[in-house]
């Protein structure tokens, strides 16, 4: 045997077994952080995985299938118009209500398509970071100075954070834009329009499946959110009949798979995520075993499912497990966060921004957090610190971004999220 190819595994066997030989099993806080992990994966799981994953899996499944390539190139590759190709990914959150981790799948199909490392990054940084809803709600809880300064921060550090993974990686950028130069126009099947209809129904069910409550009994807001489901079933609707006319599903097809969610909705509309997954499950099921574009477009969704959502359940319980559930405690007491982001030093803005960035926030759920941080003594520095790292960044964030575009990058785009929040947030606390 020759024990230098053995001495890795060897080594792994030895940690697994003395970290489970001295478990700290009948500890408060252990038992309580193990307890926290599971109620924070379980919780995951029934929030965001049927309303916001789900969907989000197919828009990438059709951003795949669907989007020529030649169009994600003109617009978002290595050879497109960089004020086009930065302006759009830049702005991307104001169209999508996502988190850390639904942006994955639309960020995973992007990139697959052959969209470049700088806008991709970029999108990938501001689809949750410019979320409107949140930037109207820091606003109007923390101040309207922190809103326009997160709202700013977010477009701003998602271009320079997009251009400097360019020029860190610009002999692998120019590869690849030599690569998409000299590859053919690709025929054109459907008019643009159709799949931009295509593309709103889906957005608009998932942008509406989540829409989420307000503490105010009046106005707009709130008036969505009575009629939420509503208007998901109305995009479901339109998406239905989209795939009858332009897709060539067979109208009685559809008609059948959609049937049981009708039954269910109009049965027990008190729990609508019941009908949402019969939707699910029918689309599924019509599309799966087809031999076109539209069983293609299940295989791909399928892929990014696979891909993605066990690391990001991985992730979840892990997270759950050092930082425990908002107001909750994990391995890693949250007196140490407080003590920690108080003033506006750089270490006080370095934490904060490092904390976010493996924290696990929920879409608008960082601004409640904060302000009960604030209520503890955290400065406004380090408070921009975390709004900018945290939202774009997470622990099962991570881990998906380095399946799809290696370590790496991964690591340097995370290091570049912390520098500038942390920058940011120092040159904001000094001036207010």
């Amino acid at each position: 045997m020759e024990w230098k190819r053995e001495w890795k595994p060897l080594a792994v066997i030895i940690t697994v077994f003395v970290s489970c030989y001295y478990l700290p099993i009948g500890y408060d806080r252990f038992d309580n952080a193990v307890n926290e992990a599971l109620h924070l994966v379980k919780w995951y799981a029934q929030e965001h995985v049927l309303l916001c994953l789900i969907p989000a899996f197919f828009i990438a499944g059709a951003i795949a299938v669907f989007v020529s390539q030649a169009s994600v190139l003109k617009y978002l590759g290595a050879t497109a118009n960089k004020v086009v190709a930065y302006g759009v990914a830049s702005t991307s959150g104001t169209v999508l209500a996502v988190c850390s981790c639904t942006i994955l799948p639309l960020f995973a199909g992007i990139y697959k398509m052959g969209a470049g490392l700088g806008p991709a990054t970029a999108f990938l940084y501001a689809g949750p970071a410019i979320n409107i809803l949140a930037i109207i709600l820091t606003a109007r809880i923390l101040g309207p100075e922190l809103g326009f300064a997160r709202a700013f921060g977010a477009i701003f550090f998602s271009i320079i954070i997009g251009l400097l993974m360019h020029f860190i990686f610009l002999k692998e950028e120019r590869e690849k834009a030599a690569v998409q130069a000299a590859m053919p126009e690709e025929e054109v099947t459907r008019p643009l329009w159709q799949n931009g209809l295509y593309f709103f129904t889906m957005i608009g069910i998932l942008v509406f499946a989540n829409w989420g409550s307000s503490d105010e009994q009046t106005g707009l807001w709130h008036l969505i959110y009575n009629n939420k489901w509503v208007l998901t079933s109305l995009f479901s609707i339109a998406l239905g009949v989209i795939l009858m006319s332009w897709y060539n599903l067979p109208k009685w097809q559809v008609v059948f798979a959609a049937a049981p969610a009708v039954v269910l909705a109009l049965t027990v509309g008190n729990h609508p995520t019941l009908a949402f997954v019969a939707a699910v499950i029918g689309l599924s099921a019509l599309i799966s075993t087809r031999e076109d574009e539209t069983g293609e477009w299940f295989k791909e969704s399928w892929g990014f499912a696979k891909q993605i959502l066990p690391l990001l359940l991985f992730g979840v319980l892990v997270a759950g497990i050092l930082l425990g559930r908002p107001g909750n405690e994990g391995l890693i007491p949250s007196e140490w966060v407080s003590r920690a982001v108080g003033g506006n030093s750089l270490t006080a803005n370095f934490f904060a921004s490092f904390a976010g960035a493996f924290m696990y926030f929920a879409t608008l759920t960082e601004v409640p957090i904060l302000q009960g941080l604030i209520g503890s003594g955290m400065g406004k520095g380090p408070a921009l610190a975390l709004l900018l790292a945290g939202p774009a960044l997470s622990l099962p964030n991570m881990l998906v971004i380095r399946s799809i575009m290696g370590t790496q990058k991964t690591v340097i785009f995370v290091c570049l999220v912390v520098i500038m929040a942390t920058i940011s947030g120092f040159l904001y606390g000094s001036f207010f």
